[in-house]
């Protein structure tokens, strides 16, 4: 759908260059008060069908006051520059004339010109900076010059890139993240991000597909009032990453060598996961799809745990195992559990006072693994 004319136009002195695979990137000033004229805040949602929009976390309220009031102190410093997408309709006019001497020729100066549009139909997209865009936006002062720096590109992948990459460093929600990461297929990721790439994509699709056991359980970021969803998705990228990590991990032999779990047979990886904990999901009716509070099954604890045992089973059976074969298993450990009610006989704690902590997390996976190594030892 074509854009209607703009209402009127921001025409600004910028400087002009070119990065990555031909991205135009300009650098220019502009009052406080214009950027939520130009520019939309891309919030993260999701649509009827599941499909994810967006990328920016909610407003922080308090952090935008906090900004506020600063501003209306009256003169001060404000040198963080707005990190802005814009489509291709700003247009861009290089100056004439002759170089100075000895001009580095990293950049041309020239004038830029942003199209007004209706909200919702901006010409650009706030990647960095949306709590301060609002804030600019309510000060008393409005003219205050803000630094921008803007990319050309309409490709929600590149922004969502360059969203994740920009925040890294800074207190964004994991989840967040983990949310994104499967959304963005050309991104170029560090290490560390990488390796959290296949576990979240795992995930997701865990949560849409009809046929998994965990078919919209799964808590995510976008989800505003998301009905029945009772596990973390951090939790079970958690889940999957450890196997992915250890070397005997029932994921571990679908990881491609040299990636860190960033690549491999995921086909193969989703097959296991939808096998065991369908076979969990069976093995433990009436714990499974509570709310934590009323089953350990379904809190972080549990899934962590169950994670574990997943592993262990995995090592003793081939990875084509069908789901009878995995509750057989299961069922040897299941007279030890209580994830409903009833006290854990081997950790001396009430099924409600696990608790996610890393010392409550290592003596309930120390406590499955142990009582499933026993089953198997008492019949030799």
């Amino acid at each position: 759908m074509r854009k209607p004319s703009p209402t009127e136009t921001l025409v600004v002195r910028a400087l002009h260059t070119i990065q990555g695979p031909g991205l135009d990137v300009y650098a220019f000033f502009i009052k406080g008060g214009d950027i939520l004229r130009v520019a939309d805040i891309s919030r993260i949602q999701r649509d009827a069908k599941d499909a994810l929009h967006g990328f920016q976390r909610p407003e922080i309220r308090q952090h935008v006051k906090g900004i506020v009031d600063y501003l209306n102190q009256g003169k001060v410093l404000f040198p963080n520059a707005i990190i802005l997408a814009m489509s291709p309709g700003v247009k861009f006019s290089a100056s004439r004339g002759s170089r100075p001497t000895g001009d580095a020729r990293v950049s041309e100066s020239g004038t830029l010109t942003l199209p007004i549009y209706d909200e919702g139909r901006r010409v650009a997209w706030i990647v960095d900076g949306q709590q301060r865009s609002l804030a600019l936006a309510q000060a008393h002062h409005t003219d205050l010059a803000v630094p921008v720096i803007g990319f050309v590109s309409d490709k929600l992948s590149v922004q969502r890139e360059q969203f994740i990459l920009v925040n890294k460093a800074k207190p964004l929600s994991t989840r967040l993240i983990n949310e994104l990461l499967p959304e963005t297929p050309a991104i170029v990721l560090p290490r560390d991000l990488a390796a959290r790439k296949v576990p979240a994509e795992l995930v997701n699709l865990l949560n849409q597909d009809p046929s998994s056991p965990f078919y919209r359980l799964v808590k995510r970021t976008s989800d505003r009032a998301a009905s029945g969803a009772v596990v973390t998705d951090s939790a079970l990228i958690s889940v999957i990453k450890s196997s992915l990590s250890t070397p005997l991990g029932a994921l571990a032999r679908f990881k491609a060598v040299g990636r860190d779990g960033s690549s491999g047979d995921i086909e193969g990886m989703y097959r296991v996961l939808t096998t065991y904990w369908t076979a969990v999901k069976v093995a433990f009716p009436d714990s499974w799809g509570k709310d934590p509070r009323q089953s350990r099954l379904m809190h972080s604890a549990g899934l962590l745990a169950m994670g574990m045992l997943m592993d262990a089973i995995y090592a003793r059976l081939s990875p084509d195992a069908t789901s009878e074969a995995i509750q057989h298993e299961i069922h040897k450990v299941a007279p030890s559990c209580r994830w409903t009610k009833g006290t854990w006989d081997a950790l001396g704690l009430a099924w409600n006072d696990i608790q996610n902590t890393p010392q409550h997390i290592k003596k309930l996976q120390d406590a499955l693994v142990r009582a499933y190594a026993t089953s198997h030892h008492s019949k030799t």
